[in-house]
C-alpha cells in the first residue's frame, strides 16, 4: 500500500480541487468515478493521475476520500464498502456530519468524518480548482471511536493543503453550519423568488439591468447546486429549521420598525450588524 498513494471518490468540485492540491504536494492521486465520461474528462483535465470507473483502482491507496454527494455518504453502496482498503484512512467531505458518522463509524475501523469547507457554485467534473483550501476551516468531527492515528492523518492531508484544521462534535458542527452554510442558501433563494415574483415588468427588467456586486454576492449561494439544497434540508432538518424561526423573528423586527417609522433604533440596529460582521469573517 502506497504510502503517498490517495484514493478520491468523486471527481467533482471538492474532490476534484483536492486531487489537483494533492498532486502539487507529490501525491500520487488515484480517482473513482461513475461515467466513462467523466473519466475521460477527469484525465483531460489532470485531476488525478490515474482515473476509472473500476473500484480496484483505489486498492492500494493509503488514504481513501469520499467526496460523494450526502445520500451517498449517508446510504453508501456494497461495492462502494466493499471497495474500501481495510488498513486506508478513509474521510469524507460532507457538509453534515451527525448522520455521515452515525452510518460510517461501524462500516470502516479508520474512519474520520471531515468537511472542508469551502466551494463556489460551479459543480460536476469542471469544477475542480488549485488552492480552493488555502486558509479556509477544515473541520473534523470524531468521536470516542476515532481511530486516533487515522485523525493525525488527515490533519496532516488537510494542513499540507493550507487547510485550518478544526475539530469539534458532529451536533456542535452541524449547529454551526446551519447557521453559517446552510440558512444562508435559503435566504439567498427566498431573495431570488421575491425578485422573480416581481409583476411589473419595467421593474423586473431593470431590476435584472442594474444587479450589481451586492446583489451578486447575497444570491450566490441561492443559485448554486440544488441537490446540495436538498441534502442539506434532508440530514440537517432541525438545526436549520431552528436557524429559519429565527431568521423570521429579526425579518419581522425589521419590518416592525419601518411600518412604525423606528429610524432611531433602526439605526442602532444596523450599527449593531456593522459591528458583528467582522467576526465572522
Amino acid at each position: 500500500m502506497g504510502l503517498d498513494r490517495v484514493g478520491i471518490i468523486g471527481l467533482g468540485l471538492i474532490g476534484g480541487s483536492i486531487g489537483l492540491d494533492l498532486q502539487a504536494k507529490g501525491f500520487e492521486v488515484c480517482g473513482l468515478v461513475n461515467r466513462e465520461k467523466t473519466a475521460t474528462r477527469a484525465k483531460e483535465r489532470g485531476l488525478a493521475q490515474l482515473v476509472s470507473t473500476d473500484p480496484t483502482i483505489i486498492s492500494d491507496c493509503s488514504i481513501v476520500i469520499l467526496a460523494l454527494p450526502l445520500k451517498q455518504l449517508i446510504e453508501p453502496t456494497e461495492q462502494l464498502i466493499n471497495a474500501l482498503p481495510l488498513k486506508a484512512v478513509i474521510t469524507d467531505v460532507g457538509s453534515v456530519k451527525k448522520p455521515v458518522l452515525n452510518k460510517w463509524r461501524g462500516l470502516h475501523p479508520k474512519f474520520v468524518a471531515s468537511h472542508p469547507m469551502s466551494g463556489t457554485i460551479k459543480t460536476g467534473v469542471e469544477a475542480g480548482q488549485r488552492g480552493l483550501f488555502k486558509n479556509k476551516p477544515w473541520v473534523a468531527t470524531p468521536d470516542p471511536t476515532t481511530d486516533q492515528e487515522a485523525l493525525n492523518v488527515i490533519k496532516n492531508l488537510a494542513i499540507s493543503l493550507g487547510s485550518n484544521w478544526i475539530t469539534t462534535d458532529a451536533d456542535t458542527h452541524d449547529q454551526s453550519v446551519a447557521l453559517i452554510s446552510h440558512l444562508p442558501v435559503f435566504i439567498s433563494a427566498s431573495l431570488l423568488k421575491t425578485v422573480n415574483k416581481e409583476k411589473n415588468n419595467e421593474v423586473s427588467v431593470l431590476a435584472k439591468t442594474i444587479a450589481s456586486s451586492g446583489f451578486e454576492d447575497t444570491t450566490r449561494v441561492g443559485g448554486g447546486n440544488p441537490s446540495l439544497g436538498v441534502a442539506m434540508a434532508m440530514y440537517n432538518s432541525s438545526s436549520i429549521l431552528e436557524t429559519l424561526t429565527s431568521y423570521r423573528s429579526s425579518i419581522d423586527k425589521f419590518e416592525q420598525m419601518i411600518r412604525n417609522k423606528q429610524w432611531k433604533q433602526l439605526q442602532k440596529e444596523l450599527e449593531k450588524t456593522q459591528q458583528d460582521r467582522p467576526d465572522y469573517l
